[in-house]
């Protein structure tokens, strides 16, 4: 997909609340990344509004699956809402059924563009969350959003797929998508590899099995994340597609070496083999210049104090 169909604006500095009387719905709003992407339209004046496949917690939160079309649509009228964030969909690589990223990942996005088709007036942005997985494992250093695709497993296939899909709806909805590097913090699971090493460090572990802990990627903090997807809403660059990226490189090793420094703690860290992708390039990141062309404040925290707040956390919700 082309990082350029559309164009977009820059995003200006908001006066006051920017989003005073603006509603959003976000897609996944009880995972990881809704939950802070939540908190931070609410700081900024957004009513938020939230589907899910789970029993509602609150009057704006509405149950809805993404592969039934009849939910969707009564979901959307409900809220009616001035821009849309999509994060709902099977993240983790590992999972266990590949046809379920298909479902879910490119065919439930495509119910919810066709249930968002009857409002397309009064929708300002439509961001769907993609992923920096659709570059593969193989082509190194800091990658922009030209760079060829190649997707190395079912998740980024039917994430790449998604972004295709997707662009057949950008004459019919103000869609722009987002492709997120690595991100990590409180609340995520712990099979994922940040939050494994944090709960190791925690728990006082002497011993954790590991990838190859020399290769430099991106642990961005989820908080920076959801901030760049409230300033992508209200730049509204639709058609574009954007790395959400820090550039900032950090080794395993490296990561493990700030953990113990934080915790005063050591653990012995193994390679298993079964973590170590083949051919797997040392150094890849992503190239954030074209994220900062619409968020100006863009200034991502290291990874240093995105562990802290996450040992932090972890450690006070330890039983005593």
């Amino acid at each position: 997909m082309s990082a350029a169909i559309g164009s977009g604006k820059p995003a200006e500095g908001p006066k006051g609340l920017s989003g005073e009387g603006k509603r959003v719905l976000v897609t996944g709003l009880q995972g990881f990344t809704g939950v802070h992407l939540a908190a931070e339209l609410e700081r900024n004046g957004y009513e938020v509004w939230g589907l899910g496949d789970t029993t509602p917690e609150s009057p704006r939160m509405i149950q809805a699956d993404l592969t039934d079309t009849v939910s969707l649509t009564s979901a959307v009228r409900t809220a009616n809402p001035h821009y849309v964030v999509h994060l709902a969909g099977i993240a983790f690589v590992g999972h266990g059924q590949p046809k379920a990223f298909y479902d879910i990942n490119l065919v439930g996005t495509r119910n919810l563009l066709e249930a968002l088709e009857p409002i397309a007036d009064s929708l300002e942005c439509v961001l769907l969350a993609s992923s920096a997985n659709v570059y593969g494992n193989l082509q190194p250093g800091l990658l922009s959003e030209n760079n060829p695709v190649n997707p190395a497993n079912d998740y980024a296939v039917s994430k790449l797929a998604m972004e295709y899909m997707a662009r057949l709806w950008i004459p019919k909805l103000p869609v722009a998508i987002a492709r997120p590097f690595n991100y990590t913090g409180v609340g995520q699971s712990e099979s994922f590899l940040i939050p494994k090493i944090v709960a190791h460090f925690v728990h006082r572990k002497h011993r954790i099995e590991l990838g190859n802990m020399d290769v430099w990627r991106e642990f961005n903090d989820v908080r920076d994340v959801v901030h760049a997807y409230r300033m992508l809403l209200e730049a509204q660059p639709v058609g574009q597609v954007i790395n959400v990226c820090s550039s900032n490189l950090v080794s395993l090793r490296d990561a493990l070496a700030l953990a113990s420094e934080l915790t005063d703690h050591a653990i012995e860290a193994n390679v298993n083999p079964v973590f170590v992708r083949e051919n797997e390039v040392l150094r890849l990141g992503g190239d954030s210049t074209l994220l900062k062309s619409f968020v100006p404040d863009w200034h991502p925290r290291p990874l240093r104090e995105t562990l802290a707040w996450m040992l932090a956390t972890a450690s006070a919700a330890e039983p005593r």
